[in-house]
């Protein structure tokens, strides 16, 4: 077997050697940790989880003998673990490439982390395994140090009743909640009207979400700056442009490893979600009616114009 074979199907650890730049750096690793992860793109894939097993290994800037017996300064087994959870409880994923290259950038943003490998695969799929195997590596000259002035803003989420949506005053509305200065997030009921029915609960789910998305629209065309997003990373970047996000939340329901329950056919509650994954400072709801929620929620009338800066 060639050594260029030898590389491709040996451990990471073999690789890492091979690839070397140098002198070769302190590596730490962690081999054949296994967990029952749902993941995958086909639809038969949702509902149920599969055997993953993970194969990580680190390059480290920091020479052992220097460590001192130290472990807050050493790049710790922990941080390979948390990593992998992190990226596990973030979001329900399709693909492993998507999952090796999160839980590298994770990783990667230690100060001590000049290299990563990740290995993952599939063990359920066949006689074999099938995975993925990505190396990533710091920048030159710097470490990538996670910055507090890079923290995501925290927004106000407002519901939104389809008479709320109606209103004459809505963009005098939406001005008044810009004044906060804070980011918003805004999310909406579903018509009223006929749904279709599903026989099975997991399509009468998608229905029900995407009923609340025709909602999203009808909103969006009553305000250019109203715009329908769907995913975190959408959300992320439109509050920190001091955007407003009109949510369609079927992508982030469906991936969410803990998510807002079975029941989705209340969109009041989806907000109050939504609020508590974002850690909102504020969920004003906009409604006819006086609704529980999981967490504090603000009641107003379809036409009540509150002084939403001395709520934030």
């Amino acid at each position: 077997m060639s050594d260029e074979i030898a590389q491709a199907f040996g451990h990471p650890t073999e690789r890492a050697k091979a690839t070397a730049d140098g002198a070769p750096l302190d590596r730490i690793s962690m081999t054949d940790h296994i967990r029952e992860v749902e993941i995958g793109a086909f639809q038969a894939e949702r509902g149920v989880t599969q055997k993953i097993r993970f194969d990580v290994v680190v390059e480290v800037e920091t020479r052992a003998e220097s460590a001192v017996d130290d472990v807050d300064r050493i790049l710790s087994y922990d941080t390979i673990v948390e990593a992998i959870d992190a990226s596990l409880a973030a979001e329900r994923v399709n693909l492993l490439e998507t999952l090796a290259a999160r839980i590298a950038d994770a990783i990667m943003e230690h100060p001590l982390a000049a290299r990563v490998f990740v290995r993952i695969g599939k063990l359920d799929r066949g006689p074999y395994t099938l995975g993925v195997e990505i190396v990533r590596e710091a920048p030159k000259g710097r470490r990538r140090l996670r910055l507090l002035a890079e923290a995501v803003p925290h927004p106000i989420v407002v519901f939104l009743s389809g008479a709320a949506i109606a209103r004459r005053d809505l963009s005098q509305l939406l001005d008044r909640i810009e004044e906060t200065g804070a980011p918003v997030i805004l999310c909406v009921d579903a018509p009223d009207l006929p749904a279709p029915r599903a026989a099975h609960a997991m399509p009468q789910r998608r229905i029900a979400l995407l009923a609340i998305e025709q909602s999203a629209w009808v909103l969006a065309a009553r305000d250019p700056r109203c715009v329908v997003v769907n995913s975190r990373t959408e959300l992320d970047w439109a509050m920190k442009q001091g955007q407003i996000s009109v949510w369609a939340p079927s992508k982030l329901v469906l991936d969410a490893v803990e998510g807002p329950g079975s029941d989705v056919t209340d969109p009041l509650p989806l907000a109050a979600w939504l609020a508590d994954a974002f850690e909102a400072r504020a969920l004003l709801n906009f409604s006819e009616l006086d609704v529980e929620a999981e967490v504090p929620v603000t009641t107003f009338a379809p036409d009540a114009m509150p002084d939403v800066a001395a709520l934030s």
